[in-house]
């Protein structure tokens, strides 16, 4: 009985990799019609594939009962807060994306906490209910990497838990394919991506991390205030164990102290409008009240630009407002808001890119999305006085 089993295993892509010389990364990359390795190799991977019987659809995996053809995710914040927000449902769009190309289909569910979360995927493991998970919200002290490591579930990360040095030390995977890789003398090369994706490998076999550089972002932001005058600026933050929060408030603090400020310090909230307005009105009640303010989100921004007003003062006569996140809602209020910008959009087709490569069996690895981008509005000018 054994042996019949073993000759009836379906071939994975470490199968593909051994008979065709080359690594399981390259195999993906020429499986899935995605840069990083010469047409040479993606057709000696493609007939290897096919004398194999390799054959990449989820879905069939589902109809012979080896798969749910279901991806889940889960977000553990509290439900009052995502209705307003625009990160969630660009990055769910372009998840969904891919999910459809792949016939596969998307298990959502809203937590409290993050050890309901894991309750959750443990459930889900037991039931065969997914066959890979997309994290969000890493967290500074996370549970979810081990637990999913340890049930074996193909996951990728949204958002990063490595440390930006370390990742551009490690060599990161960028989100086109090509590698990013520096060497002793700090000089940046190009190089074939199934080289640097060794190099790269997550800290799980089964887990790959779609990383965003925030502290990039934050110093964006804190050079483009530092550059109009001002010295006093408060960072109206999200939940502080959050790894991306943190990731910005480190940066705003090493930006402060390169450049000078006088006053540079961070406010956490839990990314509500009501929650950013009531952050404002406090900061903007201390003896030397901030002359900009950074939000950590669009419905923040213009919570808190409407507190401004409110109080007698003007967006930017005497404060200027930036919204990490831009969107529509910047570009209603008035004046429209200074914000960051970047394609959330394509950042969950990435995720979703790089969670089906490891439901075909590819390597864990670390990939990276393009940099944000300060799109320079009405609602930052120099401070009172400059």
């Amino acid at each position: 009985m054994e042996e019949r089993r073993a000759r009836a295993r379906r071939p994975t892509m470490k199968d593909i990799a051994r008979r065709a010389g080359v690594s399981e990364s390259a195999v993906s990359f020429a499986l899935n019609d995605r840069p990083g390795v010469s047409e040479a190799t993606r057709e000696r991977v493609r007939r290897v594939a096919e004398h194999l019987g390799w054959r990449p659809s989820t879905a069939a995996r589902a109809l012979s009962g080896e798969g749910a053809a279901t991806v889940g995710l889960i977000l553990a914040r509290p439900a009052a807060t995502l209705g307003v927000e625009s990160f969630f449902l660009q990055l769910v769009s372009g998840v969904q994306q891919v999910l459809a190309e792949r016939q596969l289909g998307l298990l959502f569910q809203v937590v409290e906490d993050v050890e309901a979360e894991c309750a959750t995927y443990r459930r889900w493991w037991a039931e065969h209910r997914v066959d890979g998970v997309l994290v969000v919200d890493p967290r500074t002290t996370d549970p979810r990497p081990g637990l999913l490591d340890s049930l074996g579930l193909p996951t990728v990360v949204i958002g990063g838990t490595v440390d930006e040095g370390a990742a551009d030390a490690m060599g990161v995977v960028n989100a086109t394919g090509t590698a990013d890789v520096t060497d002793a003398t700090g000089a940046a090369d190009a190089t074939d991506a199934t080289d640097a994706t060794e190099g790269a490998r997550a800290a799980y076999p089964t887990m790959s991390t779609v990383w965003a550089d925030d502290a990039g972002g934050m110093a964006l932001i804190a050079g483009h205030l530092h550059a109009l005058g001002h010295r006093r600026v408060a960072h109206i933050a999200g939940l502080p164990n959050l790894a991306h929060t943190a990731r910005r408030v480190r940066s705003l603090r090493a930006e402060a102290a390169r450049l000078g400020f006088t006053e540079a310090r961070s406010v956490p909230t839990d990314y509500s409008d009501a929650e950013g307005a009531a952050a404002t009105r406090r900061v903007l009640a201390e003896p030397d009240p901030p002359t900009a303010i950074v939000y950590d989100n669009d419905v923040m921004a213009a919570a808190g630009a409407a507190v401004i007003t409110a109080a007698g003062l003007s967006v930017p006569g005497d404060v200027s407002v930036v919204s990490w996140e831009d969107s529509v809602l910047c570009r209603v209020v008035h004046p429209w808001l200074t914000a960051l910008g970047r394609d959330t959009i394509a950042f969950g087709r990435t995720a979703a890119e790089e969670l089906t490569a490891l439901l075909d069996g590819g390597a864990a690895r670390v990939a990276r999305v393009p940099p944000p981008e300060l799109i320079v509005r009405e609602s930052t000018a120099p401070p009172p006085g400059r």
